[in-house]
Parts: C-alpha cells; structure tokens; sequence
C-alpha cells in the first residue's frame, strides 16, 4: 500500500526505514522522502513508526499530553506559551 503519493513510497519502505533506524517522520523523510511534500501521509508515518515501537515525535507527545487532535495545534500551544 502506498503511504505517499507524492513521491510513491509504500509502507514497506518506511518500514525499511524504520528497520534502518529512522524514529521519527522527519529520520523517514530523510530517508526516503516521503512526507516532504503535502504532508498528507505524515500522520500515517507516525501511526506506523508508533506500531513498530519506535518513539513518537516530541510534537506529537506533546500533542498527545494537551489533548489536541494535531501535532500542528501542538505547535501553535508551543509557540503561545513561550
């Protein structure tokens, strides 16, 4: 199945990446760039690094922890509070 359109990157690759280390959206970007253009599939990347037990991004914990749906109203939260 295909995570990204953008660039045709299927879930297999980014578990190939995640095999080869990547961690977060941005370590799987770098690899194999999905995520790097619309964004659309970045919460799929995460719901996939967070099923191979890789650890979420600090965004998404934050997220996480305020309730919010979002990692970018997370990071609006972010900016707000400093």
């Amino acid at each position: 199945m295909y995570v990204c359109l953008c660039h045709a990157v299927t879930e297999q690759r980014v578990r190939e990446e995640i095999a080869n280390g990547a961690t977060t959206p941005r370590q799987v970007a770098g690899g194999c760039r999905a995520g790097t253009d619309c964004g659309s599939c970045v919460r799929r990347i995460q719901a996939i690094l967070g099923h191979e037990g890789a650890r979420p991004c600090p965004t998404a914990r934050l997220a996480a922890r305020l309730g919010l749906a979002a990692p970018e109203e997370a990071e609006e939260a972010a900016e707000v509070a400093a």
